[in-house]
């Protein structure tokens, strides 16, 4: 199935490729990129050649009906690991499991440490939590990845993709295995994280918000709130309340050049 959803997407979208020549040809590697769609898990597996196992929330292989066993399906066929991650700590230490499993196989292990979707755009805080603790514990090279454009194709909430070409730099491979099994101590795990977001950076040129996306997504959401009942309000009153101005998260570089912060105050890792 991966073959032939793979030569699909390439019809159909002729995504450009480079920096293919640094994922290698046989041997375990952690494939850390951005996040921008649901289709990113889709567009890198169908440039290489070799398999790319990531991991998916377990809701995608257990809802019930029709539709919901067709994507079982298709996920399952796709190389894609289900992970409950409504558990807190246990839904990052089952992605952790799931990491090492596949990289002790010889396999390709693809993460995004952002933790979920950019909900704008840019590029948000790694979390230490996946990424980090499966490099210190395996000692498997990193390599970064950027997707570009993938959010014109298919935004949040669209189900009919756009036909338009996106792109995907694949970055140098970092080694880590110098902090092998450190990977408990949590500033090793913060500096692994931010160096790997720092080339992430690089290669895609997305503005860096030194937050998480899950609390920028927050903060829109509560913002988009309150402005709809702030134009209730002002509806009930007969007049039309000023449009909001929208504001960056906390965090927010300017530039887009500032390097992840290297933090290392013990935030919780995700």
């Amino acid at each position: 199935m991966k073959f032939s959803i793979g030569g699909s997407l390439k019809l159909a979208f002729r995504p450009w490729v480079e920096g293919l020549e640094n994922i290698p040809a046989e041997g375990p590697a952690i494939l850390a990129s951005n996040h921008l769609s649901f289709s990113d898990s889709f567009f890198l597996p169908a440039v290489l050649d070799r398999k790319v196992t990531f991991i998916a929330k377990a809701e995608y292989f257990t809802s019930p009906g029709v539709k919901g066993r067709l994507t079982a399906a298709f996920f399952k066929g796709v190389g894609q690991l289900p992970v409950d991650r409504s558990g807190g700590r246990g839904a990052g230490d089952a992605a952790v499991r799931s990491g090492i499993e596949v990289i002790r196989r010889g396999e390709l292990f693809g993460i995004y440490p952002e933790g979920t979707r950019s909900p704008d755009g840019r590029l948000y805080r790694g979390k230490t939590g996946g990424l980090a603790r499966v490099a210190l514990a395996t000692g498997a090279p990193v390599i970064p990845i950027a997707m570009i454009d993938t959010e014109k194709i298919q935004p949040p909430g669209k189900v009919v993709p756009k036909l338009m070409r996106p792109g995907i730099r694949i970055g140098k491979p970092l080694d880590f295995s110098r902090y092998q099994g450190m990977d408990n101590d949590r500033f090793i795990l913060r500096s692994v994280t931010d160096e790997v977001m720092y080339e992430i950076m690089k290669l895609s040129g997305q503005e860096y918000v030194d937050i998480y996306a899950t609390v920028a997504k927050r903060r829109i959401t509560e913002a988009e709130k309150a402005a709809k009942a702030e134009q209730k309000a002002a509806g009930r009153h007969g007049h039309h309340a000023p449009e909001p101005e929208r504001t960056a998260p906390d965090g927010a570089t300017g530039d887009g050049r500032e390097r992840p912060s290297g933090d290392t105050t013990g935030h919780a890792a995700g």
